[in-house]
């Protein structure tokens, strides 16, 4: 009851004065005195709070462009919809964004495998029971026997 009584005259008693009593210069005295500091520290402190402040901001924004950049790889990776926001975080931080090194080793390693892969001779190894060394022994053989074949040949 005492706060619904506090509520409805509070603000009406806000609504009377209409402003007069702005006093903020006096407001950041009184916390420089209440923190034991002098106007100077004080203003010296609070310049230090917003140099932290942008500090954490740009650190957060370079992390968030870290995290757009690998949302960015694997969209490309698997052929999905790019995403403007992940350009846009990217492009705010100014384009320096790299991915992870431990990130980079991994795609690197998988960039490896799917090129060894996509290879004959890695498509090959996924079938069973074949002799590499063997096949390769028989294409060689038979290229030998084609520039035999082509030395002969009395069109050529």
């Amino acid at each position: 009851m005492a706060f619904m009584v506090k509520h409805v005259v509070g603000g009406q008693l806000k609504n009377l004065t209409g402003g007069l009593t702005e006093e903020k210069p006096e407001a950041e005295k009184s916390d420089a005195g209440a923190k034991g500091m002098t106007q100077e520290e004080f203003e010296q402190y609070q310049q230090q709070l917003e140099e932290e402040k942008q500090e954490r901001e740009a650190h957060f924004a370079q992390k968030k462009a870290e995290r757009a950049t690998v949302r960015t790889h694997f969209r490309e990776k698997y052929r999905l919809p790019k995403n403007e926001m992940d350009e846009t975080q990217i492009q705010q931080a100014g384009d320096d964004v790299e991915l992870p090194t431990e990130l980079a080793k991994m795609i690197a390693e998988d960039n490896q495998e799917e090129a060894h892969k996509q290879s004959v001779l890695g498509q090959l190894s996924n079938i069973q029971n074949v002799d590499m060394d063997q096949l390769k022994d028989k294409a060689q053989a038979t290229l030998e026997d084609l520039k035999k074949q082509t030395e002969n040949c009395s069109l050529m």
